[in-house]
């Protein structure tokens, strides 16, 4: 039938759904945008540039849809007639031998090779000739999507100014839309010509904008503009389209937009990117929210925060906007991005929505055809949208931070939904972060009388939440378990002693058969160093025995064990630092009693996660070694360390959600877990003084012979890893602990008479440490043009 489209016609098929199942994608991250002179290549920083073996792992997902990078920028960068097609050789016949169907991508995010530009009349010529180009090299390829997201391109790129050609202008915003959907038409035309079969996959970021009332206007605008890349390759951009007088308005020619009338270019698949920040709330009450969410646009200031974090009702999700797609288009739909940057349990409960939203559209009658497990290895920097580089990574079905791409639990989940599976992660009992109470930030709004009702709403499968336990509950650890777990929406019970003995079988076997966790997280332990050469037994059965008695628990009833040990374990005879294999030589009771215990423990339960760390600090804890250092530096006094013991600092949060993802991922054997940066305690201090901005040389550094200590240490038991780095940097887990800890100063900052106020953090953690909305990707302030 023909079905006309605002003034434009054009040719599709109606009849029943189409009734294959929804079938899994994926892909990985292949953004390849210019900032200035410079262009930041996802490919190159995951490293999938240079490892071809990559596709035999996705392959291994059961995953038999691609969608593929053959970018512009990468393959023709400096001039048309130099294209190396090389590593598109290679790997498109290596795909091609898995019988991985590629849907290949010629720009995402990017402006194109140096010799053009988003704002280039040229640009839509330039791309079309070389999808030409790829199409005759490939003739067999079917799919395609020649311009990854245009609107959000534009967006960054011509209206907040991110990204090359950084405009901030609505005319350069409209110039570089046009060009770049003027550049699909046309891509597709020169891709037909040499396959008449080819469909268009197209995708872009599909959200929903929300306000108070005073704002109405505003977010009704952004409403339909997100529409706008599917209407003009649809033809539906005409005179009578709440766009026209838009991009007319600021300075495009009328003929420009006329064109896609003419030249209509329906997608054969409409490609939905869906995002945590992708539904935003626009509120003229500014001063509820941070500076960095403020702009507004030529009427008035307002702030635009992401809608999950303020809105009473929610979020529409991906069930309500493909709901939304269809009744729009009635063109065939797919998730083509579904990705979280957060803990892993979040991104689990994110993939996994997603999914059942898609099928429950499926049921009633909307064509779906795909979910896409998004970044397969991965992304790099979205938390500065891609402005610079300062390696914050966000792992996906595969963790890069190792020697060779790690699976995480984001791969089970994928290959269990390929192949058709229920994913029964325990993790999956309760709803994400967007769907609990605790995910409202700032005061609720509730939606006010003019907004419509969403007709039908999308449940998320109810499960029975198995619980972690957690032992240890009255220690660092213990208490820091809790903490996060409560954050992370993890059912947990913290035991004290006297709830569970864990060196008493009975005790421990009565309370595993009544809690029937899923995991024990075994945080207990005897944890004082210099007494412990005085009290070995006692040691001994903390560290050792206990450990050994939940190892053989948990092993005869399928529980995931996680316990802690210690850089006391190795000797100090090395100044590089320790890895996972390297021999262990304690020097003193407490590091022996771990010692054993980890040979112990793997030997009675292999697949039992033991992981070694050193130096805890964190907020929560005012007696660690940082508060101390800090309370007495500010107050004029010094403080002592030793000069002579290297240690590899960690900050607490961090170990507990490197541990969790470890323990969900289903890791065993020893990992070592600490932060990035080996150094004395000495320049440990120092270091935090300085970030503190505090006088560094109240700080006095002396041997440890000096010192007074009873048990002998290390001179180095720095920890590295052979596994995989996965927490950040010690400077950034210092900068995240001051700003955690409400560090505050009181009097003159240049005098004696300093004081630094320490008070334990009650607020949910940072973004940088994974939980509310690390996935920061759509997140800049907005200040439009209507």
């Amino acid at each position: 039938m023909t079905r006309g489209l605002g003034g434009g016609s054009l040719r599709i098929t109606a009849g029943a759904v189409h009734q294959s199942p929804v079938e899994v994608w994926a892909g990985p991250e292949c953004t390849v945008n210019r900032v200035g002179d410079r262009y930041f290549d996802q490919l190159e920083m995951s490293g999938h540039a240079r490892r071809v073996e990559d596709l035999e792992a996705f392959a291994a997902l059961g995953v038999r849809t691609l969608r593929y990078p053959i970018l512009w920028e990468r393959i023709a960068p400096d001039r048309p007639a130099d294209a190396d097609w090389s590593w598109s050789d290679e790997r498109l016949a290596r795909l091609r031998g898995l019988g991985i169907a590629p849907i290949v991508g010629l720009v995402h995010h990017g402006s194109g090779p140096r010799y053009t530009s988003l704002i280039d009349p040229g640009f839509a010529d330039g791309l079309a000739a070389f999808a030409g180009a790829v199409a005759r090299r490939y003739p067999w390829v079917d799919r395609w999507t020649p311009v990854n997201e245009p609107l959000t391109t534009a967006r960054f790129s011509g209206l907040y100014g991110h990204w090359y050609p950084h405009g901030s202008d609505a005319l350069t915003f409209a110039r570089a839309l046009l060009h770049q959907c003027r550049g699909i038409v046309l891509a597709m035309r020169a891709i037909r010509a040499v396959n008449s079969a080819a469909q268009l996959v197209q995708t872009d970021d599909l959200g929903k904008t929300y306000s108070t009332r005073a704002l109405a206007y505003q977010a009704d605008f952004e409403n339909e503009r997100r529409w706008l890349s599917f209407d003009l390759l649809c033809g539906r951009v005409d005179r009578a389209h709440p766009m026209w007088d838009f991009l007319t308005g600021v300075g495009v020619a009328e003929g420009d937009v006329g064109w896609f009338l003419q030249n209509p270019c329906p997608p054969d698949v409409i490609g939905i990117n869906y995002y945590a920040t992708s539904e935003r709330f626009l509120d003229p009450r500014c001063e509820r929210y941070p500076v960095g969410n403020r702009g507004g646009n030529w009427r008035e200031p307002y702030a635009d925060v992401e809608a999950a974090l303020v809105r009473a009702s929610g979020l529409a999700g991906v069930y309500g906007l493909l709901g939304e797609a269809w009744e729009r288009y009635h063109l065939p739909l797919a998730v083509t991005e579904s990705h979280l940057g957060c803990s892993r349990d979040e991104q689990l409960r994110w993939l996994l929505e997603a999914w059942d939203a898609a099928q429950a559209r499926r049921r009633e009658g909307v064509d779906v055809r795909a979910v896409t497990a998004w970044a397969l290895l991965g992304s790099y920097d979205w938390d500065r949208l891609l402005t610079a580089p300062h390696g914050y990574y966000e792992p996906g079905a595969f963790d890069v931070r190792a020697p060779s791409p790690r699976r995480t639990a984001l791969a089970a989940l994928i290959a269990d939904l390929a192949a058709g599976r229920e994913p029964d992660h325990p993790v999956l009992a309760t709803p994400g972060w967007w769907r609990r109470p605790s995910r409202l930030r700032y005061p609720a709004i509730r939606r006010h009388a003019d907004e419509p009702a969403p007709t039908r709403r999308f449940h998320p499968r109810k499960r029975w939440a198995r619980p972690l336990a957690i032992t240890g509950a009255r220690g660092t650890l213990g208490r820091a378990f809790a903490r996060i777990c409560e954050v992370r929406g993890l059912p947990h019970l913290a035991l004290s002693r006297q709830d569970l003995d864990i060196a008493k079988p009975e005790s421990v076997a009565a309370v595993l058969d009544r809690l029937q966790p899923w995991a024990v997280v075994n945080a207990a332990g005897y944890v004082r160093v210099d007494d412990a050469e005085g009290e070995p037994a006692a040691c001994f059965r903390e560290n050792r025995d206990g450990p050994i008695v939940l190892a053989a628990a948990c092993a005869a009833r399928g529980i995931q064990l996680v316990t802690f040990s210690t850089d006391l374990v190795f000797d100090g005879g090395r100044r590089l630092p320790y890895v996972e294999s390297d021999a262990v030589a304690p020097l003193g009771v407490y590091g022996s009693s771990k010692a054993q215990a980890e040979r112990r423990v793997l030997e009675r339960m292999p697949s039992a996660l033991v992981v070694r760390t050193s130096a805890f600090f964190g907020p929560w804890d005012e007696y660690n070694f940082v508060s101390l250092a800090l309370r007495a530096l500010a107050t004029g006094g010094t403080f002592v360390a030793a000069a002579d013991q290297v240690v590899s600092p960690t900050y607490v949060p961090d170990l507990v959600d490197g541990s969790l993802d470890l323990l969900i991922d289903g890791e065993r054997g020893i990992w070592h877990l600490a932060n990035r940066g080996a150094r004395s305690w000495a320049e440990f201090a120092r270091g935090a003084a300085e970030l503190a901005g505090l006088d560094p040389g109240g700080v006095e550094a002396r041997p440890t012979a000096s010192l007074g200590l009873v048990a002998r240490r290390p001179p180095y038991s720095a920890l590295g890893s052979e596994r995989g780095w996965i927490l950040p940097s010690l400077d950034d887990a210092l900068g995240r602990y001051l700003r955690e800890c409400e560090v505050e100063w009181m009097g003159d900052r240049s005098g004696a008479a300093r004081s630094l106020i320490l008070e334990g953090s009650t607020s949910i953690p940072s973004p940088g440490n994974g939980q509310l909305d690390p996935d920061a990707r759509l997140s800049a302030t907005r200040a439009e043009t209507r």
